[in-house]
């Protein structure tokens, strides 16, 4: 490379104007030369990962860094010693937006199959809005963002509305038998919904902070069935009723002819709609407040550590994660080829969920098929 396409970087810091991004690495394409010595600005809801011949160096959280030997022990040993400590680097440095990313929208493409205890196997589309935000920055840009340029919610939204759609089978599986139970639940199978995602998304380094399901719609006909279903139910005894509807039009019709049905007619059609009404009442979720919380604790044991610890004071669990377990979850060391905890090889990929009975392929861990609604395993 000619020296006239060198840009030496000796402020280094980053804006976001759209308020999507996620991700963004400085350059933004290929690599720059960093002088020692240059200033790395990190605000207070960014974070910064450094990148040397393609692996992770070190993490800096807010604040002023001056990247010289005293100030960066992690990448002294590798750096400084062929160029006599004076010398640029070619390196890229990728800063995280740590902030909470809210609205997101999610919603089941096609709808998912659900077997209700009392009208069979019936297809069901639902919507919802989540917040997510970046816990752990070398993970997820080593997982996911790769050597993009920049990483923006578009990106990660589609993948995260798969997962949650698969999800959300399983736990309305789990934990509803049918969907005349469904109104008056929605806050409650959210928040399960929300807790059965954690594991999904923490192992890429992102943390789900609030999860809402604003509507579970049926099919048409399977509306219509649960309406006569309601109606039924507000009528307590239907043989009394008759009777009595039948007494009723007879005394009228002895003193007023025959205007005694209309005008039974026009007050059970003004009472009817509203006892339904109140019947099917349901809630919708509400927004988050989109409030970061100040306080950091460790995943192993709970206690709370400084804000940019590598290591939890009482457990010694690392907090800086290059890269966790697939099968336990499990924090790796940057060159580990086998868990510490399991034994599982540390970069083979989950096995997918494969449902007996129509072989349709699933999240790994599924424990309903997304296509006809049974019980896998």
């Amino acid at each position: 490379m000619g020296t006239d396409n060198i840009v030496f970087l000796e402020v280094i810091e980053w804006f976001d104007e759209t308020g999507q991004e996620m991700v963004h690495r400085i350059p933004e394409r290929g690599s720059g030369e960093i002088k020692f010595g240059a200033q790395l600005v990190v605000r207070e809801s960014q974070a910064a990962v450094m990148f040397y011949k393609g692996r992770a160096c070190d993490a800096f959280g807010p604040g002023r860094h001056t990247l010289k030997t005293a100030n960066v022990p992690v990448i002294t040993k590798m750096l400084s010693l062929p160029w006599g400590m004076t010398s640029p680097l070619r390196a890229e440095v990728y800063m995280a937006n740590m902030k909470v990313f809210t609205d997101l929208k999610w919603g089941t493409r096609d709808p998912v199959a659900f077997k209700d205890c009392e009208l069979g196997l019936i297809r069901l589309r639902a919507h919802g809005v989540f917040n997510i935000r970046i816990i752990q920055p070398v993970l997820f840009i080593n997982s996911l963002v790769g050597t993009v340029g920049k990483y923006t919610t578009d990106e990660i939204e589609e993948y995260i509305k798969r997962v949650i759609v698969s999800r959300f089978n399983d736990h309305l599986g789990e934990h509803l038998d049918t969907i005349f139970n469904l109104p008056g639940h929605y806050d409650e199978l959210s928040d399960g919904l929300q807790k059965r995602l954690q594991n999904d998304l923490v192992r890429f380094g992102l943390d789900l902070q609030n999860l809402y399901i604003t509507s579970i719609t049926p099919p048409p006909e399977v509306q219509q069935a649960i309406d006569d279903k309601s109606r039924l139910n507000v009528i307590q005894d239907m043989d009394r009723l008759v009777k009595m509807k039948a007494a009723m039009a007879m005394e009228n019709a002895s003193t007023s002819g025959g205007n005694a049905g209309s005008a039974m007619g026009m007050g059970m059609g003004l009472m009817v709609p509203a006892m339904f009404a109140d019947m099917l009442h349901t809630r919708s979720g509400g927004q988050g407040t989109g409030v970061v919380s100040q306080e950091t604790v460790c995943p192993d044991c709970g206690n709370p550590v400084p804000r940019n610890a590598r290591f939890c004071p009482l457990c010694g669990h690392q907090q800086l994660v290059f890269d966790k377990c697939v099968n336990c979850g499990k924090n790796l060391s940057p060159n580990a080829r086998f868990c510490p905890k399991c034994g599982h090889p540390a970069r083979e990929k989950a096995v997918p969920s494969i449902c007996p009975y129509c072989k349709a392929e699933n999240l790994p861990g599924s424990a309903f098929c997304n296509r006809c609604g049974e019980k896998i395993g």
